[in-house]
Order: C-alpha cells, then structure tokens, then sequence
C-alpha cells in the first residue's frame, strides 16, 4: 500500500535509476521518494491506486513516467516540470480534463503523451486535437456517450 521506511534506509547508498512499483494498491508517493532516490530516471507506477504525484517529483531527472491504469481524473501538472520527460504513459486512468492551453502543458523535453481509454470531455478531446503542441498525444478515438444525444 505504500514504500516501506525501511527501502530508504536499506537503499541509502544504492544510486537507483530504474524504479519499478507497478502492480500494487499504492494510493500515495511520498515526497521523499524523489529526495532519497534523485537519479531515477525511469518510473513505472502503473496498476496501482493513484490519483495525485508529490511537486517533488519535479526535481527528478525522469525521462519516462508511466502512471497507467491509476484513479487520475486530471493529469498532474507536475509532469509538465518535469525538465528532462520524454514519455509519459497516462492511459487507462478517468482523465476527463487536461489544461490545454500552450502555458499549462509547455514542455521543452516531452515527445509523447499516452491518454488513450481516458473519459475525457468532449471539449478537451477537442481542443488537446487541436493544439499546436511539439509533443504527440495519443488519443483513443472518441466515440459519442448516449447521453450526449438529446435527440432521443
């Protein structure tokens, strides 16, 4: 459910650059967990039971952050301070909104956004595919709820 206390400690000399804690029911990350391990560069948090990131993450090195199949229901603007992440894995959570404007999501290192199978709302499907971003986004076709049509 969360990284043990005792990783820190039994880990304090290890230069860790690949960390792997998918496949938990890990809610939290804890703000230490960048402090203590500041030279990962990859990390998979999928499968798990997220729905924030610590702002501490930002001072990692990451290049590639895979937060899939969590509870995210907005991506974390923490990712976009992230100074050296290419790939970003965000699919599979219920993202239903993304800032889309050119401000909120700039990013000099990003090359690809994953969002596919997200519920996001018809308006930001809209505008995220017609953002002039440097970055790819992928996108799960949208396809139109039955609630969305008021003709029936």
């Amino acid at each position: 459910m969360q990284v043990p206390d005792a990783v820190y400690h039994l880990m304090r000399n290890t230069e860790l650059k690949t960390c792997d804690l998918s496949c938990n029911v890990i809610k939290k990350i804890p703000p230490k967990l960048a402090v203590k391990f500041s030279l990962i560069t990859d990390l998979n948090l999928s499968h798990n039971q997220m729905s924030k990131l610590p702002d501490e993450l930002a001072d990692l090195a990451l290049e590639r952050l895979d937060i899939s199949h969590n509870s995210f229901t907005t991506l974390p603007q923490v990712v976009f301070k992230m100074p050296k992440l290419r790939q970003l894995y965000a699919n599979n959570n219920s993202i239903i909104e993304v800032e889309s404007d050119e401000k909120s999501i700039k990013s000099e290192s990003l090359e690809l956004v994953d969002l596919r199978n997200n519920p996001l709302t018809p308006q930001c499907y809209d505008r995220l595919r017609a953002a002039k971003l440097h970055f790819h986004i992928d996108l799960s076709e949208r396809v139109q709820e039955d609630w969305e049509d008021l003709t029936i």
